[in-house]
């Protein structure tokens, strides 16, 4: 394959359809910190997208109707000036526009509320449609059997009919409890928004944030789906770091080591068949992507 065939940006939609009225398509990405949020990865994943396209608030949903303050309790902040002002757990909205593509995204990033969560989410709804959001990406993270030293799973779904079969995945088998993300998904499918849902797997023996490795994962996934390049070379650093560091505590108890190990070889036995073309072909078009961004 010649550098001459490669072009990147030729195939910005492939995944996400056909652009809407005046060119652009706008994708909805939301995240929620609290149950959905398993080392704070998924959060963590939309503040590098918001940070590196630039976003700007568009709008928020405000707190009194929907959150218990005694259990996500309001902060008191240090302003610029020096002022002390309180900070309340508000969803925010913001929008970008993904340099070089025709492709906007609207992020909402808040704090899984407490009370009223149809109300909350038909609010958050509206205020989409108030946007042109064409797709809804929900990312959230869990935690998981899942070893540390092995590359994080990303479970993609599903369940709108169409962009199901389009992006060749598969319906969410789940049943049990959900949070506001699981009840976004359902409510976005029922407004009418195609809606694809991303679930990181983080080992559940290194809960705590920030979880560098997973929101990596997650960050693949989306540029995969947005089919976009995104810079993530000191992310990858930070999760390498990472490893290394819960290598070094495993190493220090046995009981922990042989767990371990007893979860990498699950997951070798597992991925075995899968040594096949799906993920090098993804891995091989990220790389196209990232030299095709990086050619002057």
């Amino acid at each position: 394959m010649s550098d001459e065939n490669i072009n990147p940006a030729a195939d910005n939609h492939r995944l996400l359809g056909p652009a809407a009225e005046g060119g652009r398509v706008t994708v909805l990405l939301a995240a929620f910190e609290g149950w959905n949020d398993a080392g704070e990865a998924a959060s963590d994943a939309l503040k590098y997208l918001h940070r590196l396209w630039g976003a700007k608030r568009v709008s928020v949903i405000e707190p009194d109707e929907y959150y218990d303050f005694q259990f996500t309790r309001p902060e008191v902040r240090h302003t610029g000036t020096g002022a002390r002002k309180i900070k309340w757990p508000v969803t925010k909205i913001a929008k970008a526009a993904i340099p070089d593509t025709d492709v906007d995204v609207i992020f909402v990033h808040g704090v899984e509320p407490s009370y009223r969560w149809r109300a909350y989410t038909a609010e958050l709804l509206a205020k989409a449609s108030e946007q042109g959001v064409d797709y809804v990406i929900l990312v959230g993270a869990l935690l998981a059997d899942v070893p540390h030293s092995r590359p994080i799973p990303v479970t993609a779904t599903c369940d709108d009919d169409e962009l199901r079969e389009r992006l060749n995945l598969e319906a969410s088998e789940y049943e049990g409890p959900v949070g506001i993300v699981g009840v976004l998904n359902e409510l976005s499918l029922l407004a009418g928004l195609p809606t694809v849902s991303l679930w990181a797997a983080v080992p559940h023996y290194v809960a705590q944030a920030p979880s560098p490795k997973a929101e990596l994962a997650l960050l693949n996934k989306i540029e995969d789906f947005l089919q976009v390049s995104l810079p993530t070379s000191e992310l990858a650093d930070d999760a390498q770091a990472w490893e290394r560091g819960v290598n070094e505590l495993a190493a220090g108890d046995s009981e922990i080591a042989a767990y371990v190990r007893q979860l990498e070889d699950a997951k070798d036995t597992e991925d075995l068949p899968e040594a096949t073309g799906e993920s090098i072909a993804k891995e091989f078009e990220r790389y196209l992507r990232r030299r095709g961004r990086d050619q002057p």
